[in-house]
């Protein structure tokens, strides 16, 4: 059974960095699509960014391009999220998600597997 548990999520200030954290259980990282994205109140989730094991490729959404960094530890099965000079636009429950087919894509509807999401906040 594939679990995706994030974590790293808190309250920052404009400008700040915070690391989110997916940690993986029953997904096989050199075989998966994993994404990150996000859902601010009252607006649909969307695609953040995500890196693909089949074919080693990453998205990033172009609001977060130079800011956000996606990476994965095989070893430790899990996938991060680094968020550097965060701006209260990044407010949002952040999700990761992931599937085994394909590769890289903002679509939501294409992962099948979901975590419980983690609370970012970036406020004065």
């Amino acid at each position: 059974q594939v679990q995706l548990v994030e974590s790293g999520g808190g309250s920052v200030q404009p400008g700040d960095s915070l690391p989110l954290s997916c940690a993986t259980s029953g997904l096989n990282l050199d075989y998966s699509v994993i994404g990150w994205f996000r859902q601010a109140p009252g607006k649909e989730r969307e695609g953040v960014s995500c890196v693909s094991s089949t074919d080693d490729k990453t998205y990033y959404q172009n609001s977060v391009k130079g800011r956000f960094t996606i990476s994965r530890d095989k070893a430790k099965k899990t996938v991060s999220l680094q968020m550097n000079s965060l701006e209260p636009e990044d407010t949002a429950i952040y999700y990761c998600a992931a599937v085994y087919r394909g590769s890289c894509t903002s679509d939501s509807s294409v992962y099948d597997y979901w975590g419980q999401g983690t609370q970012v906040t970036v406020s004065s």
